[in-house]
């Protein structure tokens, strides 16, 4: 089925040789590089994906017709998995080792994901508008970026992050990217891996698992991201966490640009 099906990803921005702001975009390329599947890259639009939102793929036939569409970077995982496009990261772990990995992916996907939202779109508004909306003529788009600021104000304050001072909120978000960065020293220390400039994985074993796709997504979505410039200041003052990901990036992306 794999040999028979065209894969595109609707990444939201232009660029094909870019990381793009959002860590789900990048979490779902690394999952499809880590099984060699070929995908083309569109940008798309959120009004056209099935939960409105990016990323989303599609599966089409070559002749051009549509098999199916898939939105959400969890779900859409599990699905390329269920269809044998892609490997089982994680068959063959312990039960523990599926928890551990489980945890760090909601740790980072339902955590520190609102804590950078907060930092983009409240304090650096303007430049997340300008580079989400970009493609909205710019009266039009100051009108979406309200829209979109209510949205998120709503979510984060459902969420429980807009409860919090901004201080706290900074405190909250470099304490969990030291701890990331401590498990990342932690499993270098014992990877298997005896090869200089060899890539290590975050539970420490010899092969990925599905936390490595959301953990890259977010390290890379930091150092590129301008809108959140005290996260990529903090993940730029953790070598291990930069080491970490600039491996991967040379193994899996060496025709992206590099970030700075």
């Amino acid at each position: 089925m794999a040999e028979q099906l065209q894969l595109t990803l609707y990444r939201g921005f232009p660029g094909s040789d870019e990381y793009t702001w959002s860590p789900f975009v990048t979490k779902i390329e690394l999952r499809l590089r880590f099984s060699a599947l070929k995908y083309s890259k569109e940008a798309g639009s959120p009004r056209d994906g099935p939960r409105g939102k990016i990323p989303y793929l599609t599966l089409a036939r070559p002749d051009g017709s549509e098999v199916q569409t898939l939105s959400d970077s969890s779900m859409m995982i599990r699905d390329l998995i269920d269809k044998g496009l892609i490997e089982d990261l994680n068959s063959s772990l312990s039960p523990s080792e599926r928890t551990h990995d489980l945890g760090l992916r909601a740790l980072l996907e339902e955590k520190l994901y609102f804590l950078t939202c907060h930092e983009k779109w409240f304090e650096n508004y303007y430049t997340m508008r300008d580079h989400v909306l970009g493609s909205i003529p710019f009266p039009l788009r100051v009108g979406v970026g309200l829209l979109v600021y209510r949205n998120m104000a709503q979510t984060l304050h459902g969420q429980g992050t807009l409860r919090f001072t901004g201080d706290e909120i900074a405190s909250m978000r470099q304490d969990l990217w030291e701890e990331i960065n401590s498990l990342l020293v932690s499993s270098k220390s014992s990877s298997k891996t005896t090869e200089h400039n060899q890539t290590f994985w975050l539970l420490g074993g010899d092969a990925p698992t599905e936390a490595d796709a959301a953990c890259f997504g977010f390290i890379t979505a930091a150092l590129v991201s301008t809108a959140c410039p005290k996260a990529q200041k903090v993940v730029k003052s953790l070598p291990v966490v930069v080491e970490y990901a600039s491996h991967i990036h040379d193994r899996f992306f060496p025709e992206y640009n590099f970030w700075e």
